[in-house]
């Protein structure tokens, strides 16, 4: 599995940014030693990765009888002024009820959720609570607390500024993390070194299908090892192969069906129909999350909303457009070679048109980026030639 993680800050003080960069770069090319591009001295080790055991430390269970535990948050909402928070429970359904406020002392506000379960195979899951808080305050920080007496834990998360053309923001990405040893390496570093204040997530979450019967007890014990981030900022979740979870040998021929009853989206709020591509407005960046496994085709649910989507995006608001994706659409290894060709001979002239910024993928467990360069054709005889070459978005394969 796959360790990577990317960072990147957005708005107006980012174009700065990105030329100082430029000249710092250049600069360190022409040193005698120095390796032009490299931004970091972080670097994941080689072989196979080990599943750390069910008993290990960042799996632990909170104490007390019936505690909210795999707590996570994303955004609730198109604009980012709500919030879904999600945590199960073991015992019993116990209260779906956040409290929350402005000070850690005083949570005076109150939303009610619900809560589901589901059976795979031979697991039936805890009660999955998931409660949405609206008419929050933009760039604000909010403490909560889920659980009731003395077993109620209390976390915070912080709002994003109001959409506008210079707002500076900084995103986090990981992707195919699963819960190896390395896993816990790739999610210390990125808690010890970054500063970004959401994560958007490029799919493959938990693996627990590379277990026999689909061991949905690994769900759980992922959830608990990604809860000291994802409780505190919001993860932007997209659906991977790792999350179909199709296995009619098992009698389960529901595709997404832990994923979707653990990790919900604010699909709705874009006019999506499913929970698998949407969008969502933060800060300067307009997201587009869209669904590899999930079907794309002309007049498919997923093409037309696409097609109605990009119209939408108002640049003088949010000149950032970004597109988050599991399979990509270039990729020069051969593990997945061309998997997301289908995808991208669809999709890839709307890219174009509509002038998308970056395109971040998982899926390979290595990371590329490409040029911004996209090559239109047309046929000349029996020859194919090159007629015009326009500005694309830039992808990255990072995972």
């Amino acid at each position: 599995m796959g360790r990577r993680r990317w960072e990147g800050r957005i708005g107006g003080a980012a174009v700065d940014a990105w030329c100082r960069a430029v000249v710092v770069l250049l600069l360190c090319a022409a040193c005698r030693g120095c390796l032009a591009g490299q931004t970091s001295e972080y670097r994941r080790q080689l072989g196979s990765a080990v599943d750390m055991p069910l008993d290990a430390d960042v799996f632990r269970v909170p104490p007390g009888h019936n505690a909210p535990q795999q707590v996570h948050i994303t955004q609730g909402d198109h604009d980012g002024t709500a919030i879904i928070i999600s945590w199960l429970t073991t015992s019993e359904p116990g209260s779906s009820t956040v409290l929350y406020g402005i000070s850690e002392d005083d949570l005076n506000f109150s939303a009610e959720g619900k809560y589901t379960q589901y059976t795979f195979y031979n697991y039936t899951s805890g009660y999955i609570h998931h409660c949405t808080i609206k008419k929050l305050e933009f760039d604000t920080k909010y403490y909560y607390a889920v659980g009731i007496g003395q077993t109620a834990r209390q976390f915070w998360f912080r709002t994003p500024p109001k959409s506008g053309p210079d707002v500076p923001y900084t995103f986090g990405l990981i992707g195919d993390l699963g819960q190896s040893f390395d896993s816990n390496v790739t999610l210390a570093h990125y808690e010890s070194n970054s500063k970004a204040q959401t994560v958007l997530f490029v799919g493959d979450l938990s693996y627990a299908d590379n277990y026999p019967y689909h061991d949905n007890v690994r769900w759980d014990t992922w959830a608990r090892f990604v809860e000291r981030n994802v409780a505190y900022q919001p993860w932007i979740w997209t659906a991977g192969n790792h999350e179909i979870d199709f296995a009619p040998e098992l009698g389960e021929t529901k595709p997404f069906k832990p994923y979707s009853h653990r990790y919900p989206t604010p699909y709705k709020a874009s006019g999506s129909t499913a929970p698998y591509w949407y969008s969502i407005k933060r800060a300067s960046a307009y997201i587009i999350v869209l669904a590899s496994y999930s079907s794309y085709g002309k007049y498919t649910p997923q093409y037309k909303w696409l097609e109605a989507e990009f119209p939408k995006v108002n640049r003088s608001e949010t000149p950032w457009l970004i597109v988050l994706m599991h399979a990509p659409w270039y990729n020069s290894y051969n593990y997945h070679y061309m998997e997301g060709e289908t995808m991208r001979v669809m999709y890839e002239p709307w890219f174009v048109k509509y002038k998308v910024d970056l395109v971040f993928a998982g899926h390979v467990h290595a990371y590329e980026r490409t040029v911004s360069n996209y090559s239109q054709f047309r046929k000349l005889g029996r020859k194919m030639e090159i007629c015009c070459k326009s500005i694309a978005s830039v992808y990255f394969v990072l995972s």
